[in-house]
């Protein structure tokens, strides 16, 4: 991104989207466990307010993307790790992660109580010869 006085700022998208490329990338880019330039630093190279940086982030932070954690800065997550389990994940990833969590267990607590009635239905059916 052009950071010059005369260039146009460059939005919240815009940056979102030149660090997504630069995530996506197979080599040259971030790498998981990146820390992302500190939004103070990265909205006075390019001349924007910080809000337009934690915006870009945001909807970074949102896609999964990266982790946000207070005090030490914004970091590429590692695709890796199921979303929502790590420190700093999106309120939303957490919450789909917990209500997953809670989905699989019931339908492990339903497949038990079908074993156990098919065993005693088993048990009581006579069998044909």
């Amino acid at each position: 991104m052009d950071s010059s006085p005369d260039a146009p700022k460059p939005t919240a998208k815009e940056i979102a989207a030149k660090f997504r490329a630069e995530i996506a990338a197979p080599e040259g880019g971030y790498s998981p466990g990146d820390r992302l330039p500190p939004a103070r630093q990265l909205a006075k190279q390019l001349g924007v307010q910080l809000m337009t940086v934690q915006s870009a982030y945001g909807q970074l932070r949102n896609e999964g993307l990266v982790l946000t954690q207070q005090g030490r800065g914004t970091f590429v997550r590692d695709p890796s790790t199921p979303l929502g389990t790590e420190p700093g994940s999106s309120p939303a990833f957490t919450a789909l992660s917990e209500e997953l969590s809670s989905i699989h267990d019931a339908l492990r607590r339903l497949g038990e109580r079908l074993d156990r009635l098919e065993q005693i239905v088993g048990n009581e059916t006579p069998h044909a010869k």
